[in-house]
Formats: structure tokens, sequence, C-alpha cells
């Protein structure tokens, strides 16, 4: 096989020269944390059979095992392979070693894969990634795929525990160019007006959620109304990333613009895409309350929604008897709208009312009240 050019890297077969480079790679805790059949640890003797065996496998099989090499030097980079399925469907998978990371590789290097596939008469080309692992989910959205669904229990480890495992799909008709994302990347990676900060939730959010969705007031305000467990906080944090990326949630902490201390968290819930209108909530830490910070956020949260997606409208709802959260919707220029009875479950056991917001984009409140000193 000839090697194939793919922007910042070229495509070539791997051979014995490799084995030290897959050696190393795949005793990264990254690759082995996403690729938990992995052996342990993984041996030149591994590589080797993963080299010089497993890959003429895959060639004399229909498929392809590629070395995503550095076109300069032509020192491995990472892996790419397309493993043939049924009825002309393959499986798109890749890994890139720690050197390798932070070009682009893997996106050129799927895309070029997938070229190559659909050339060899695949119809359908699929690649399934871990809800945890954002960067490959990335990968996957830039090479063209359509995310489809969640195949439960779809991975397996070492331990024969199984996971959930994310379905992507491109097919030899679609267009050219990333798939369509309905919620972009926040511009510079965060939002601020100077006082407040929103910054995309992440797995060092995890305590702070965690010990915040233990408070009382919030946990009676959150659907199902119970108290957040580890694991729960955990998850939470460690997908919101596939959240976003699905186009499905943007969660944010609200952190001092100052300090960088977390404050609490605001969420946007892309539930109607068809018609445009999205949903936010939000929650502070009784330590930040009073000082404008919901109000900030909200309105920050507001004016990306409205510029930067194509959501035209926003709600949100609050308990008849919060009014601190009116005074934070209204604050931002929402308006009521109506009241929705026996719409939350409660946490006692009767349902509780629901007094419903809306807003507009030219009645969104773009000057901020003065803040009250800490």
């Amino acid at each position: 096989m000839d090697s194939i050019e793919a922007g910042s890297v070229t495509l070539r077969q791997l051979g014995p020269g490799d084995i030290a480079d897959v050696t190393a790679a795949c005793n990264d805790a990254l690759i082995r944390r996403f690729l938990p059949h992995l052996p342990h640890p993984y041996t030149e003797a591994d590589a080797r059979a993963f080299a010089c065996e497993f890959a003429p496998a895959q060639w004399a099989a229909g498929g392809a095992q590629f070395a995503i090499a550095d076109p300069r030097t032509n020192r491995l980079l990472g892996c790419v392979g397309v493993h043939p399925g049924s009825r002309g469907v393959a499986e798109i998978g890749y890994w890139v070693a720690p050197w390798g990371r932070g070009r682009g590789g893997a996106t050129d290097a799927a895309r070029a894969a997938s070229t190559w596939a659909f050339e060899q008469g695949y119809a359908r080309l699929e690649i399934r990634t871990h809800p945890a692992n954002g960067p490959s989910q990335r990968v996957a959205i830039a090479a063209g795929y359509a995310r489809e669904g969640i195949q439960r229990g779809g991975g397996q480890g070492h331990d024969d525990n199984r996971y959930d495992l994310i379905t992507w799909g491109r097919l030899a008709t679609d267009p050219p160019g990333p798939a369509p994302r309905l919620l972009p990347d926040l511009p510079g990676g965060e939002l601020s007006d100077g006082t407040v900060t929103l910054r995309p939730v992440g797995v060092e959010d995890t305590e702070d959620v965690y010990r915040t969705h233990q408070l009382p007031e919030i946990v009676a305000a959150q659907v199902p109304p119970e108290p957040f467990s580890h694991g729960r906080a955990a998850r939470r944090c460690t997908q919101a990333e596939s959240n976003w990326l699905a186009g499905a949630q943007a969660a944010l902490s609200i952190r001092d613009a100052v300090t960088d201390a977390f404050a609490g968290e605001i969420g946007l819930y892309y539930n109607e895409p068809p018609t445009g209108q999205a949903m936010i909530g939000y929650d502070l830490d009784p330590a930040w309350r009073g000082y404008g910070y919901a109000s900030r956020a909200v309105r920050l949260l507001a004016a990306w929604a409205f510029e930067r997606t194509g959501i035209v409208r926003l709600i949100a709802g609050t308990a008849p008897e919060n009014v601190a959260s009116q005074r934070v919707l209204a604050a931002a220029g929402f308006r009521r709208e109506g009241y929705q009875r026996s719409r939350l479950p409660g946490v006692s056991g009767p349902r509780i009312d629901d007094l419903l917001f809306a807003l507009l984009p030219d009645e969104l409140v773009v000057t901020p009240t003065r803040t009250p000193s800490r």
C-alpha cells in the first residue's frame, strides 16, 4: 500500500520500526482508560503482535490498520483502523500517542481512513466513543459523523463490566465537511462580564457539584428531587462535554471572575430545536447569594444563546414561593407567561406548581445592575 497524505499527517502501514512507539503509547493512562481491553502492562511482544500480525490480518480481511505518522520524520503518532463488519458496514477506530496530540492528526486521519473505506465499497461507517471521551467525539464530528444514539453496554473491560458507548455513523452519500452542531463552543472557552465567569463544567467540578446538590433548597428544585450521589455528580461532570457536543445541554460553572472560586451552576437545555426553544436553570452556593451573580450568569448565557445558536426563545420556571429566583429572571428581562399546576415532583410526595417565564432576544437586559460588594 502506498502512503496517504492526510493534511497534517501521513497514513502508512505499520512495521517493526513502530514497535517501541506502540509499546509506549499503549501504556499511556489516557489511551488505557478508553481502550480497557489492552493488555496491562503492554509489552513489546504485544506491540509486535499488533504491528506484525494483527495489522496484516486486517488488510487481508478487507479492512486496514494505518499508522498515523509525522510526514517529516515518519515517526508513529498513533493508529487508525478500518474494521470490517457485515453488509457493507465497517467501524473506524483511532488513538493518538501523547507526543502526537494537539495537532489535528486524529481528525485528518479519520477523514482519510473514511475516504479510503468508501473507495473500497463500504456503504456505512461507524465510530463508537466512550461518553466521557470528549476529544474522540470531537474527532467524529469533525470527520463528518452524525451522533446516532447510545449503545447500552456496548463496551466491555478486562473485568467483564460493560459500559455504554455513543454510536456515530457516516454514509457514503453524506455531504463532506464536519457534522453540524446545535451548540457551538464558547468563544475563547468562557463567558465573562468582569465580575462573573461562566466556564463549561468538567471533572474538576465534581466535588463542588456534589456538595451543592446536597443542599435542601437545591434538591427541592431539581428533577428528581433527590440529593446527588457522588457517582451521579461525577457522571454529570465527566459527561458534560458529551452532552454539549450532542446539542442537548450546555452546563457551566458560575465562578467569581477575580478569584475563580466556584459559585454555582447554570445550564441551558435545548429541549426543542425544531422550534428554537431552550430552557435555562441555575443554582448558587449560599455563600454567593445576594450579590447579583445569578442575574449576571443568566444574562451572559442568554446573550450567547441568542447570538451564537439557533435559539430564539428561552424559558425558565420557578416555584411560586421562590421570589429570589423570580427576581433573577426579571432582572434579565424574562416575563411571566403562565402558572403550571402540579408540574414538578415534590420532595415529600405531593407535586408542586411552577411559574413559567420566557425571554425573547429583543427583551434581554444587557446592562447589568450594580453588584453589591462582598
